[in-house]
């Protein structure tokens, strides 16, 4: 949806489980010496100012990063994405926030691929600035959905689709299903990695259901609930993680994050959090 701009929920408290999650996914990729690929079918601007009037229009962040940046006893997973966004901020404080090409870019290793679908044409022109000329690195202005499947597979068949769109577009919840199907048929061994929001809406409540319907070699699914929707039913509950063929370290790790940040970053008495996960 072209009137998105993720720069309004920079750093919130889904960005944080995203951005966790990715960071967890990618150490593990970096095991082997073996390249992989990064595909990021919706990547934004690639960084944020927090100082920016978008950011603080609502400081959505305030109930994100900023819960987690002076902590002493952040988990090692979560120590690991705060020392992330540190590197992004020159000066120690809290100015900038890295989305997740920038993420990215920072755990990549010189021999692996980063490839950016951005439709957005401000943020296309700031990724494509900043990561663009990278070397191993494209940004597209085309759909992500639509590029994805001439991504996968690449030829060392090794392999993180990140899928994050707004889902303020009409049918994203089914073009997610529709493009990942697609993929996986083509890639079967690829790592897939789908953020979906916790809000008042059936799709997203059926979307893990479908999701697992993709992946028969395993999957894993988490989910953050911080606040209660408003009278209406509106607003972001929440979020969750859903990783077909998850690396078999991530089910541990994040049973120890996710207790963390729902006392951490919980808005209610009724914050809690869900894990998941079924082996091939």
């Amino acid at each position: 949806m072209l009137a998105y701009r993720h720069a309004f929920h920079a750093g919130n408290h889904a960005d944080v489980l995203k951005h966790t999650t990715l960071a967890l996914v990618l150490r593990y990729m970096n095991q082997k010496d073996k390249p992989y690929r990064l595909i990021d079918t919706h990547a934004g601007a690639g960084g944020y100012s927090l100082e920016g009037r978008f950011a603080k229009k609502k400081g959505e962040f305030e109930q994100g990063i900023l819960r987690l940046w002076q902590r002493d006893d952040l988990p090692e997973a979560l120590a690991d994405y705060v020392a992330l966004v540190r590197q992004f901020n020159d000066d120690g404080k809290l100015r900038q926030y890295p989305g997740s090409p920038a993420i990215a870019q920072m755990l990549l290793r010189a021999q692996d691929q980063l490839r950016m679908f951005e439709l957005h044409p401000t943020d296309h022109r700031i990724l494509a600035s900043y990561l663009g000329v990278l070397k191993g690195a494209e940004v597209f202005d085309t759909d992500g959905f639509d590029g994805l499947k001439g991504q996968v597979p690449p030829l060392t068949r090794r392999a993180v689709i990140l899928t994050d769109p707004s889902y303020e577009g009409n049918g994203d919840y089914s073009r997610v299903v529709a493009s990942l199907r697609e993929a996986i048929g083509r890639f079967p061994e690829g790592v897939y990695v789908v953020w979906y929001p916790q809000v008042s809406k059936l799709e997203a409540a059926q979307l893990p259901k479908r999701l697992e319907a993709l992946a028969p070699k395993g999957w894993l699914h988490a989910r953050l609930t911080v606040q209660q929707p408003d009278s209406q039913g509106f607003g972001l509950a929440g979020s969750g993680m859903f990783i077909i063929n998850p690396p078999f370290t991530l089910h541990a790790q994040m049973l120890v994050v996710l207790p963390y940040l729902t006392e951490v970053l919980g808005q209610y008495d009724g914050a809690n959090y869900l894990l998941e996960q079924r082996s091939a």
